[in-house]
């Protein structure tokens, strides 16, 4: 029997995202709307709504759709928001992004997710957004600032250089610490150099390159 999609996207965001305190309805309108099916790989259509990170390759992955609802809620975006987001990954996240705010630049350090991504998004008719091939803990440098700035890997020690593209009043999400208890922090720009930072929640995910915790040597 064929999979309902249209209901098993239904059911993900009824009963997955809303009961981990998803409440604002711009965020379940788009996951109820965005076809995230089309944004993994074909072996794993089947699997797009259930409630595990799916594997993407390089060994990274998309994150669970709860997390996603919890990002997107935590950034507050507006229809007026330039957004950069560190790790493209699939796109998904990429498409919510970008129907919530006004424009959103995307990067990654792997070229085929690149090339993937805006395949998935032209498809699903978004163009807001610019895509670009780059390493963001020690590489690229962005032309100017954003109001929100969203990290799909983890980081052990958040880069300063993130915080400095960020608006004042722009909100940072990362997740921050050692796995498998890091924790997704939110971090404002209240001006004059002063972040004011919230504690959202425990997850597990890989690390953007260069960011790793350093190797401990034991004798």
């Amino acid at each position: 029997m064929a999979m309902n999609f249209e209901q098993a996207r239904q059911n993900m965001v009824e009963n997955q995202v809303r009961p981990w305190e998803v409440l604002d309805s711009r965020v379940l309108n788009v996951l109820s709307s965005l076809r995230r099916e089309d944004f993994v790989a074909a072996e794993h259509r089947q699997l797009a709504f259930t409630d595990v990170c799916l594997p993407l390759g390089h060994g990274e992955v998309m994150m669970k759709p709860v997390i996603e609802g919890r990002v997107l809620q935590a950034l507050d975006l507006t229809p007026t928001d330039q957004v950069l987001e560190i790790g493209t990954g699939s796109g998904f996240l990429t498409a919510c992004l970008a129907s919530l705010s006004a424009h959103v630049t995307s990067i990654d350090i792997h070229a085929d997710f690149i090339a993937a991504a805006g395949q998935r998004l032209a498809a699903a008719r978004i163009s807001n957004v610019t895509l670009e091939v780059g390493e963001a803990i020690e590489g690229w440098q962005p032309s100017g600032l954003f109001d929100a700035v969203a990290v799909t890997g983890a980081v052990s020690e958040i880069p300063q250089r993130f915080l400095g593209w960020l608006r004042p009043g722009g909100r940072l999400l990362v997740v921050h610490g050692e796995s498998p208890a890091q924790q997704v922090l939110l971090l404002t720009h209240e001006g004059d150099g002063r972040y004011r930072e919230e504690r959202l929640f425990e997850t597990d995910l890989p690390y953007l390159a260069h960011a790793e915790p350093a190797r401990r040597f034991t004798f």
